[in-house]
């Protein structure tokens, strides 16, 4: 059955404030420091878990990923690392920015080539992460700023991994997330003697899990039958202005002149690459 437009555009714009929500729920648990980052992503991973186990009831099952989801815990504990620091929007452009770029280098690796409007969208995005994260007065913290650029690395690999998946996304995703859980309990184990957990900082991390990671997966893949490729990545540009409009309104972050340019540069050199990726594929 043929999808309408306005259940697609209502379905895509649902996930793409789930994915918003992610950075947003996580800054706000730590930085009200009420549940410490390692419970946060364990928590987030359970909830996860069981709320896409309970959406693929009744699927066939899927083989098992152990490279994916150790890339699936990378990134969830690095990004909630990171967001000890790191304002709401910076690390979502940041993480947006590398699982990009990912992605780009794959397609590079395996023979894939740009037009030269890719090329310049590729400088562009690049040269604008590199002002993003330099020295200086408005520049987020280095370590916190390499978590979460390792936080996109992991989902940049964690996505790939997935194209070549065997079974539907769902039972798949379900998976992962439950594969993942034990090396989140051992980080959890280790991190014992920071450990602090009170019940707003529990809750945001159960919705940051069931809600904007789970249930927000299974809108996406409800909506993706519905999108071309191109038009699925280029969508998802609209993640980090969404997550830092969040940040002022919600957290009280500053959006700086540095963060405003930085975006544009970012976001346009992605853009640029999406566009001269799809005209090559026509």
């Amino acid at each position: 059955m043929t999808m309408t437009k306005p259940r697609l555009v209502g379905l895509t714009v649902l996930a793409l404030l789930a994915f918003a929500a992610n950075s947003l729920l996580c800054r706000m648990a730590l930085q009200q420091r009420s549940i410490d980052p390692a419970s946060f992503g364990t928590l987030r991973l359970a909830a996860g878990a069981l709320v896409l186990g309970l959406m693929a009831r009744g699927q066939p099952r899927a083989p098992r990923d152990g490279w994916a989801a150790l890339a699936l815990f990378a990134y969830v504990a690095c990004f909630s690392f990171a967001y000890l620091s790191l304002a709401a929007g910076t690390g979502a452009l940041i993480l947006f920015a590398c699982v990009q770029l990912t992605m780009f280098g794959a397609g590079l690796r395996a023979g894939e080539r740009f037009a030269t409007a890719g090329w310049l969208g590729l400088l562009l995005a690049l040269g604008g992460l590199v002002w993003l994260v330099a020295p200086g007065l408005a520049a987020p913290e280095p370590l916190a700023a390499a978590l979460m650029a390792a936080a996109g690395l992991a989902w940049g690999l964690y996505s790939l991994r997935g194209r070549r998946a065997a079974g539907p996304a769902l039972v798949v995703s379900a998976g992962n997330f439950l594969l993942a859980l034990p090396p989140a309990l051992l980080l959890s184990a280790l991190w014992w003697p920071q450990r602090h957990a009170e019940p707003a900082g529990v809750l945001l991390a159960l919705a940051s899990g069931g809600l904007s990671s789970g249930l927000g997966y299974v809108v996406w893949y409800a909506a993706l039958p519905g999108l071309p490729a191109l038009r699925a990545a280029t969508v998802q540009l609209a993640v980090p202005p969404l997550a830092a409009l969040g940040g002022v309104l919600l957290l009280g972050e500053a959006m700086t002149p540095r963060l405003l340019l930085a975006s544009a540069a970012i976001l346009g050199g992605i853009g640029l690459v999406l566009l001269g990726r799809g005209r090559a594929s026509q």
